[in-house]
């Protein structure tokens, strides 16, 4: 079963993108030009600039907070002390070095951990670079179907063409290149965090087909 430090550093890695829509809409939502036409609108305009601005830095505030944690929780599952806890300013690199950590915690003994202990130095570093490889691949391909939706989406809202649209996103193409990037490395923490869930589920079903089925007992 999954531990209760990984299951929840795995929520919280899930709040990430919720908290940073959010703050997105918010930031968005707030205008202060709203305020022209009514009295002290220069201080108004500074309040509602002012709000604004504190709903991004806000939100940024509660995703490294998040994140610290959600990397803190990693390696309190892992059994070890929060000195590796420096690795998370190092972003997707330094979680992909605390999800490889051995696990101390010698009652923590699944499939997944038998696996990972079952390895030599050498064949345990081959092992890490393919994940390593595997995971990055699987993050930008996720990305790219996700901007394909998201083309999809805007095409069936607003009625314009695909070509329309790319070139809007291309017009803008710095703001996306981050955007794309950022996600990227979103979802190669995700996998990173889901690797031994995938693991357990995909050893599971294995050693049920293996399982000998036994025949109904034929009549004497």
């Amino acid at each position: 079963m999954m531990k209760k430090q990984s299951l929840a550093a795995l929520i919280l890695l899930l709040l990430i993108p919720v908290v940073t829509v959010a703050g997105g809409a918010l930031f968005s939502l707030i205008n202060p030009e709203i305020a022209a036409g009514h009295p002290n609108y220069v201080r108004n305009w500074q309040s509602l600039h002012a709000l604004k601005m504190l709903s991004m830095w806000g939100s940024m505030a509660c995703v490294g907070v998040l994140w610290i944690m959600a990397c803190a929780l990693v390696i309190r599952s892992r059994g070890r002390s929060l000195q590796w806890l420096p690795l998370a300013a190092l972003g997707p690199i330094g979680f992909a070095v605390l999800a490889s950590l051995n696990d101390r915690e010698s009652t923590a003994i699944d499939s997944y951990t038998r696996f990972i202990r079952s390895l030599n130095r050498f064949v345990r570093i081959g092992y890490e670079l393919f994940s390593f490889w595997i995971v990055w691949e699987i993050a930008w391909q996720a990305m790219v179907l996700k901007r394909n939706l998201m083309i999809q989406y805007q095409v069936a809202t607003t009625g314009a063409s695909p070509a329309q649209i790319i070139d809007i996103q291309n017009a803008s193409s710095g703001m996306w290149a981050f955007g794309e990037g950022l996600e990227v490395m979103y979802f190669a923490v995700l996998l990173y965090a889901l690797r031994p869930i995938v693991f357990r589920t995909i050893a599971r079903i294995a050693a049920r087909r293996q399982q000998p089925t036994t025949s109904p007992a034929q009549p004497s």
